[in-house]
Formats: structure tokens, C-alpha cells, sequence
């Protein structure tokens, strides 16, 4: 059972079991209502008590329900609390710890409601590309006043129990109980008091008016409109809200309904629904089971003081573990303590952190010029230069002075970790942790699995990251690993791109219009040039067939590297990161079109997206073909969160899902066609074959 019904004296409790936050689906949904039932017909009970078991009071509906028989079956979630507000009984929500989303709803449904301190409430539908859908738009501003309800349904965000209950009018809370151990004794007291009170009262026959009416609703449609160009769902909580104040309840209920359902089926909900359950899904891997032992993380030493060594080192430390930093010259562990106190003041001058806590931080770090000082540690994660003999020196010096058990990681971007693991004793404890720059501050982590990795390992690394807050997502050994891998070929598209009569500007500003946090050329000046170079000289030593526009070489042999040298794609003025067009380089281009005999061609914003995005596309298809990558959602995540993709097109293989996987692969086979591009590479991949031909998606 998802839900039990017990009777303490005259008083029914239902309480929610449906681990891990009390989703609401639909076993829940009839458990409840057999409950409502079983508690109408008992002459004895004169009230029911509604709260959660474990962690929870309820995270809200089932995102796994949504667009599916099960969601509308019944007891849905709108006749579930329609159920509430009729009761002939007082019914009272005993809230804790979580009460979101169609849990709040359920809440605002009841007669009277108790909090516990510390409660989070939140209706987080409009992260979802959806308005609250079982009444949040209409009762919310009821409860709570207008203006408040409406920011919390357009952000979305959670407040704690203890702001909402001392707000100037507020009706949600009719107590907040003293701690969540007291809350049912407290919500049976609350009950037995009420039993006998009539007519009981409802949310939906309050008043919902804001003093300012019709100018605060387009004040709101305008601040609103600036902040979620994408979005659709902001806008229209702000309709549904103010139909709150001008109609009846039940027709603001219908009005709420009907654009509920409307946006569920847009691309940009559907697109943040998947990205939903493909971040949860992420940390799952197929063969380590949830209950995988893990080690013990205590200590952590990070190897290497430069932008990414202290960036890594900062994630642990704002975590509460300690971090010992090692360097081999003094001068260098210097620049980068000096570095990550910079980045640690900024944050307490922006007033994101308190002083105290930044002492309290660095007096975690410690530092050392020796690998000996390092034996102690459970995890050691290396950040030094992207080259096998230089990591071959430092794990032959890790598998020396490391203790037994412990975890030794690599930050590598692109090398073979099966090598890396193979300069050890231990390959079993050698597992690849790549952060993303800069890694104080991007939520992507790719775990990288090598061959003898151990399973406690992956359980155990997987828990880290959450620990110090990143999204995690498992790849397989390859060079480049997943982002990486896929990122060379949307590169090696741009260049092509150049050859055939476009300017980096132009390029840029089409992907960015399409959503995308910043075009190709924009981000490989952000990276380095010098970077993409390096590997484009290995490629072209190992892959002496692979076909590559040679103007990014031109642009490197100038030494213009990027916003480090304050010159790349792009001029930069020291202190901004504006990128200003360069005639020069503009030129350059031009030059080298003309030396190649290309007669350049005006080439449309859409054909510089599909030849973009579909190159991710198809490289992806391989990664999950050859078990790269173990699912389509874990590749979304990682260019989600690691390379800036729209959160409103759902990843690059939720988006060809949604362009129509058949509609993709005729797109690669015109792009194949072009003289200039790589024909091979638009050979579409043998799973993006199987799947058109068997009428299927990338998603479930």
C-alpha cells in the first residue's frame, strides 16, 4: 500500500508511503481516497488527519504519469482534491520537510493546515514548462495573497514554512508546530479542536484580489516576458493567476485546466520533462545497484594548484571536507591559494557567502610539495597537463605512496584512462573524474569508467558528486569521453562552415539564436584555441583521412589563442568577455577560401543550425551504439549542463526526437552531398538507421 489509514481515538490519520518524496500517482491517489472513504463511513471519526511518512509530505504528482492514460485516470489528482474540499469531516494537512507541487495542492485542498519548522512549499510546476494544474493558480492566491502566490508559482522556487507563515494575511498555515516530531500530536490536537466547527472552511470561497488589479498583472506580464524569452509556462501562470481574481472559482478552475493541458503538449515542456527524469536517471547505473557498498570519503588531496586544481579543490571544500593541495614549486601552490581566495572574495563581496564561512573553508586547505603527505586521503583526483607521460609520472607516484582502498581519480578531458589505470598497481581503484571548467562553478561531472574500475568505486563517486553537488554522468573510455567526443565534430562542422562562406559572426549569432549559451567559435576562444589545436595535430597524425578546415591553424599560427591572449576568433579588452569582430580575422578567412578556389555562398541560419546540432546528433548515436554512453538522456544531461545546449530544446537527442528522427537522417543525407563537407560523416549511424526504420526515438 501507498498510503495507511489509522484511527487514533475519533481522529482517521492518512498517511502517504510512497517512497522517496510521496508522489502522488495513481496507487497513492486511490489509496487516499479508500482512506476518505473508509473515514466518511466510520460514525466514530469526527476528523482526518493527512500527512507523509519519511522524507516527505508529498513531492507532488508522478512526472512519469504525465501524457499518460494514468494521469487522468481516476481518483485523478483534481478530483482527489476536490474530494478534500467536500468532505463532510474536517480535514487537516500535517505538513514536514517537502510539500510541493500537487502535494501543496492536496494541502490547499484540506480545511486547515500545520506545518513543521523548516518545511520547504513550492509550486515548481513552471520548471516543468507547466502551470500548477490541480488548483495551485487558484487557491495559492487565496491562501497566501495574491502577490506572493504569484511569485512563488512563476519562479517556482521553494520557501521555507517559516517566511510563508508570517506574511501580512496569510491563510495557508493555520499553525506552524514545534518541530517535526510534535507535528501529528500537534495536527491531532488541531483536529479534535475543529471537529466540531461548521461550516468548515474552504480556500476556494475566499477572496483573491490584489489593490492594484489590472496594473500589477501587466507590470508582472512584463517583467516576466524579459525573463523566460523561451518559455512559455512563466506567461501563462501570470493569466491563470489573475483569472483567480476576476472569475468564479470553477471557472478559473476550467480556465487553469485547459491551459495546463495545452502547455504539456508543447516541445519546451515536453523538453524540461525529459531533462527532469534524465537528470535523476544519471545517477543510475545498470550493474551497481542502489545498495553497492561504498568507501569512505574523508579526505581528499587534489593534485596540481592551477584553474582547475583549485576550482576542483573549492567543490570539496565547500562540502566541509578537508583538501590537501599539492604542487611541486612553492611560487605555484601560491598563485593558486591566491586564486581561490580571489574567487571566494568575489563571492563574499556579491554577498553569496558569509566571511565566517569563507574562513571556515580555507582553513580546510592544506598544502605540501610532497607526494608523501598525500597517504592519508580517500580520494585523489589529479589535475595536471593534458599529456599520458605526465599523468604516467604522477599516478606511478600515487600507486607508491597511496593507502590501500584509496580512490585514485583522473580530471583527463580526452586520454585513455585504461592507460592512465595501467601505470598502477590498482587499476580497479582508477577511475576518471572530468570537471568542467570552471569546476568551482559548472554542474557537469563526467565519470569516466574505465575496464577494471570497481563497482564500489562508481557507487562511491557517484555519491561524492552529489555530495559536493554536480550532476554526474557515466561514460565509457574513449578520447574525448562523451561532451568532448561529440564537441570535435560540431567543431569540425564550423570550420567547414568558414570554408563554404560564413563568417565566425555569423555562425555564432545562428546557434545562438537558436538557443545555444554561445556559438563555436565564441566558445573555442573561451576555451583556448591552442587547446582544439593540439588535438587537431594528434588527429592528424592518427586519422590522416579525417577531413578538417585548416583555417582554425591559420588563426592559431597568429598566436591568437583566444580571450587569455586577448585575441582569437574575436578581439577582447582586458576585464570583459565581449566578443568584438575582427576584420583581420575576417579577412584571413576570406583569403583562405579564395586560396582553396571556393566560391563562397550565402548559407541560411537553418542550415548552419541542422549542420551543428545534427553533427552532435549522429555522434551520439555512435557513442550509444558502441555502450559509450549508456543512455540517450545521459547525453542530453552532458550538453545540458557541460556545453551550454537550450534547456527548451531538451538536449541534442531530444531534439532530433522532436525534429523527427526520419526528418534527421534525410537532413545528413542532403548534407552528404556537399562537396566541401565530410561525406562520411553524414553516413547516418547504425542505430539512428534501426531506429527510423523501426519507427522509434531516442527517448523512452
Amino acid at each position: 500500500m501507498t498510503a495507511h489509514y489509522q484511527v487514533h481515538g475519533d481522529i482517521a490519520v492518512i498517511t502517504l508511503d510512497n517512497p522517496p518524496v510521496n508522489g502522488l500517482g495513481l496507487a497513492t491517489r486511490v489509496a487516499v481516497a479508500a482512506g476518505m472513504a473508509q473515514a466518511q463511513a466510520d460514525a466514530r471519526v469526527q476528523a482526518i488527519v493527512i500527512t507523509g511518512a519519511g522524507k516527505a509530505f508529498s513531492g507532488g504528482a508522478d512526472i512519469t504519469e504525465f501524457g499518460s492514460p494514468k494521469a487522468f485516470q481516476e481518483p485523478n489528482l483534481h478530483s482527489l482534491v476536490a474530494l478534500l474540499d467536500n468532505s463532510s469531516k474536517p480535514v487537516i494537512a500535517a505538513l514536514h520537510s517537502v510539500a510541493m507541487g500537487g502535494g501543496l495542492e492536496l494541502a490547499l485542498g484540506c480545511h486547515y493546515r500545520i506545518a513543521a519548522p523548516g518545511t520547504s512549499v513550492a509550486l515548481p510546476e513552471v520548471k516543468l514548462g507547466l502551470i500548477p494544474g490541480a488548483g495551485g493558480t487558484q487557491r495559492l492566491p487565496r491562501a497566501l495573497g495574491v502577490e506572493p502566490a504569484l511569485n512563488m508559482i512563476v519562479s517556482g522556487e521553494a520557501i521555507p514554512s517559516e517566511r510563508l507563515a508570517v506574511l501580512p494575511g496569510q491563510r495557508l498555515f493555520d499553525k506552524l508546530a514545534a518541530s517535526k516530531d510534535s507535528l501529528l500530536e500537534e495536527a491531532l490536537a488541531l483536529a479534535g479542536s475543529v471537529a466540531a466547527v461548521r461550516p468548515l472552511p474552504r480556500v476556494r470561497d475566499w477572496p483573491a484580489k490584489h489593490p492594484q488589479g489590472d496594473a500589477y498583472f501587466q507590470f508582472a506580464r512584463n517583467m516576466v516576458k524579459g525573463m523566460s524569452r523561451n518559455f512559455p509556462a512563466p506567461a501563462k501562470c501570470v493569466d491563470a493567476v489573475e483569472i483567480a481574481t476576476q472569475k468564479k472559482f470553477d471557472e478559473g478552475m476550467a480556465a487553469e485546466r485547459e491551459i495546463f493541458v495545452n502547455l504539456m503538449w508543447t516541445s519546451e515542456s515536453r523538453a524540461l520533462r525529459h531533462l527532469f527524469l534524465a537528470e535523476r536517471a544519471a545517477s543510475k547505473i545498470p550493474d551497481v545497484p542502489a545498495d553497492t557498498p561504498q568507501r569512505a570519503v574523508k579526505a581528499v588531496a587534489v593534485i596540481g594548484a592551477g584553474t582547475m586544481g583549485g576550482g576542483i579543490a573549492m567543490n570539496f571544500l565547500n562540502a566541509g571536507i578537508p583538501v590537501k593541495l599539492l604542487e611541486l614549486k612553492q611560487e605555484a601552490l601560491d598563485r593558486g591559494i591566491a586564486t581561490m581566495r580571489k574567487n571566494y572574495e568575489s563571492q563574499v563581496k556579491k554577498g553569496k557567502l558569509k566571511a565566517d564561512k569563507y574562513e571556515q573553508r580555507m582553513a580546510l586547505l592544506s598544502t605540501t610539495l610532497r607526494y608523501d603527505d598525500l597517504k592519508d586521503a580517500d580520494l585523489v583526483i589529479e589535475a595536471v597537463f593534458e599529456e599520458l607521460g605526465v599523468k604516467e609520472a604522477v599516478f606511478k607516484e600515487l600507486d607508491r605512496v597511496m593507502k590501500p582502498g584509496a580512490i585514485l581519480a583522473s580530471n583527463t578531458s580526452t586520454l585513455d584512462l585504461n592507460a592512465i589505470a595501467a601505470f598502477t598497481q590498482r587499476p580497479q581503484d582508477v577511475v576518471g573524474l572530468h570537471f568542467f571548467s570552471p569546476a568551482n562553478i559548472m554542474k557537469l561531472l563526467e565519470v569516466v569508467r574505465g575496464k577494471h574500475t570497481a563497482r564500489d568505486v562508481m557507487a562511491t563517486v557517484m555519491a561524492v558528486a552529489k555530495k559536493i553537488k554536480k550532476t554526474a554522468v557515466v561514460s565509457g573510455v574513449c578520447d574525448g569521453f562523451i561532451g568532448n567526443r561529440m564537441i570535435e565534430q560540431y567543431g569540425r562542422q564550423a570550420g567547414f562552415l568558414l570554408d563554404e562562406g560564413c563568417t565566425p559572426a555569423q555562425v555564432d549569432r545562428a546557434v545562438e539564436r537558436f538557443g545555444m549559451a554561445m556559438g563555436p567559435f565564441r566558445m573555442s576562444d573561451l576555451a583556448g584555441n591552442d587547446i582544439s589545436w593540439a588535438i587537431r595535430k594528434r588527429r592528424y597524425v592518427e586519422r590522416p583521412g579525417m577531413k578538417y578546415s585548416k583555417t582554425a591553424d591559420l588563426l592559431c599560427e597568429k598566436d591568437r589563442f583566444g580571450q587569455k591572449t586577448g585575441a582569437g576568433w574575436y578581439d577582447y579588452v582586458p576585464g570583459k568577455r565581449e566578443a568584438i569582430p575582427n576584420a583581420e580575422v575576417v579577412a584571413m578567412v576570406e583569403a583562405h577560401r579564395a586560396a582553396l578556389g571556393i566560391t563562397p555562398r550565402k548559407i541560411a541560419d537553418e542550415e548552419i543550425v541542422q549542420r551543428l546540432v545534427l553533427s552532435l546528433v549522429n555522434e551520439a548515436a555512435h557513442l550509444l551504439e558502441e555502450g559509450i554512453a549508456n543512455k540517450a538522456g545521459d547525453i542530453d544531461i552532458v550538453y545540458l549542463f557541460g556545453y551550454g545546449f537550450p534547456p527548451h530544446r531538451g538536449g541534442p537527442l531530444q531534439y532530433a526526437d522532436e525534429l523527427g528522427l526520419f526528418n534527421v537522417v534525410q537532413a545528413m543525407q542532403r548534407f552528404a552531398l556537399n562537396p566541401l563537407d565530410d561525406a562520411s560523416f553524414w553516413q547516418p549511424a547504425p542505430l539512428l538507421q534501426r531506429l527510423v526504420a523501426d519507427g522509434k526515438t531516442f527517448g523512452p
